[in-house]
């Protein structure tokens, strides 16, 4: 709670103002002079001060409204003062500074109407009044302080969530750059040692990698333009890459590949780009490492999971990238599959390589 020069204006002139009106239904206590005029001003003057000398600004205030009190004049409207200096205190967090000071404000009152006042006394109403008002005060300014910590702390986690979820961003597109790349060049450099081994001997053959070539290297363009747009603004936050794209990358791959799909339905869009990856990455590593052999996938939807195979029977020329790549493939696969709660196997079949992943689906809706 931000105090002005003008909060400060108002105390002040109200206080000066109702002392001297509330005198006059206050018999018993002296008239507002020139020195009740300036404890009037004490707390009004701390006031602009209390946010560089909260503590200093709290103390004089209370010191002078007590002092007020004991020269005799007229209860009510200096109290005005020391209780928005009293709920600033708490509400800012300085609780054990406010709560010892009440507390000694409270003992100086009952002291002073039991010993110090003149007869007749006060009453222990009137001191019973003071301390409810203090812990009103106090109440309000915790109440207060709690709600600030609490849009504070609600501010820190959305900043957290957002920080979290452009983190979270950055990997993904990481992750599909890296599936990109890996696939297309892979192809690109198994289609070229093809097309430099056949172009004396099967013209025909060779042309037919350089044209697999020149279609990886407009894909793997396209996909990077693709991901890459998700950096601008207004573009769209959703990949390309889906399994209505899938023949066209078992035709690219340059491998003899026999796709068969049991059942169909609508997938998330998360899980079809999981999907379509999984089966590119398997491509990828057998073009690597079993290059001539047959791959088969099957993609099987289930009421409750989408099932995805890719098995090949084993290299049958030698394998020209064995020793090349990144080694995060299959990691990588397997972290695709564990971020949507599925699962992905993949080793040794018999004289070949064997990847199933298994990726949770939601309930159709009818």
């Amino acid at each position: 709670m931000r105090k002005t020069p003008y909060l400060a204006l108002v105390v002040a002139v109200f206080q000066v103002i109702a002392s001297q009106g509330a005198g006059y239904n206050q018999p018993d206590r002296l008239p507002v002079d020139a020195l009740g005029v300036v404890l009037l001003l004490v707390g009004p003057v701390a006031m602009l001060t209390t946010r560089r000398f909260p503590i200093t600004s709290l103390a004089a205030t209370l010191m002078a409204t007590c002092a007020y009190v004991a020269v005799g004049y007229p209860y009510g409207p200096v109290f005005l003062s020391p209780i928005i200096l009293l709920f600033q205190t708490v509400s800012q967090g300085r609780r054990k500074v406010a709560w010892i000071a009440s507390a000694l404000t409270a003992a100086y009152f009952l002291v002073y109407s039991t010993w110090l006042v003149a007869s007749p006394s006060p009453g222990s109403w009137h001191i019973l009044a003071i301390v409810a008002v203090m812990l009103l005060i106090l109440a309000a300014g915790e109440m207060a302080r709690y709600r600030r910590e609490g849009r504070a702390e609600h501010a820190r986690v959305a900043e957290e969530e957002s920080r979290r979820q452009a983190s979270e961003e950055r990997l993904t597109m990481a992750q599909e750059l890296h599936d990109v790349l890996a696939h297309n060049i892979s192809l690109i450099h198994v289609q070229a040692s093809t097309a430099l081994h056949l172009i004396d001997d099967d013209p025909s053959q060779a042309r037919s990698a350089l044209t697999t070539i020149k279609a990886a290297s407009k894909e793997v363009l396209g996909e990077l333009r693709s991901v890459l747009n998700v950096l601008r603004e207004g573009a769209p936050r959703s990949p390309t890459a889906g399994l209505d794209r899938l023949g066209d990358l078992v035709e690219r791959s340059g491998l003899d590949v026999s796709l068969k799909q049991v059942g169909s339905r609508p997938l998330p869009a998360q899980v079809e780009r999981a999907a379509y990856r999984i089966v590119q990455e398997s491509l990828t590593n057998a073009a690597r490492h079993a290059p001539g052999s047959r791959v088969s996938v099957r993609l099987e939807y289930l009421p409750g999971e989408l099932v995805i195979t890719v098995g090949d029977t084993g290299p049958a020329t030698p394998a020209v990238l064995s020793e090349e790549g990144s080694g995060n493939g299959i990691p990588g696969m397997r972290e695709r599959a564990a971020a949507l709660g599925g699962t992905l196997v993949a080793g040794p079949s018999g004289a070949g390589f064997k990847v199933e992943a298994r990726l949770p689906l939601p309930e159709e809706t009818e």
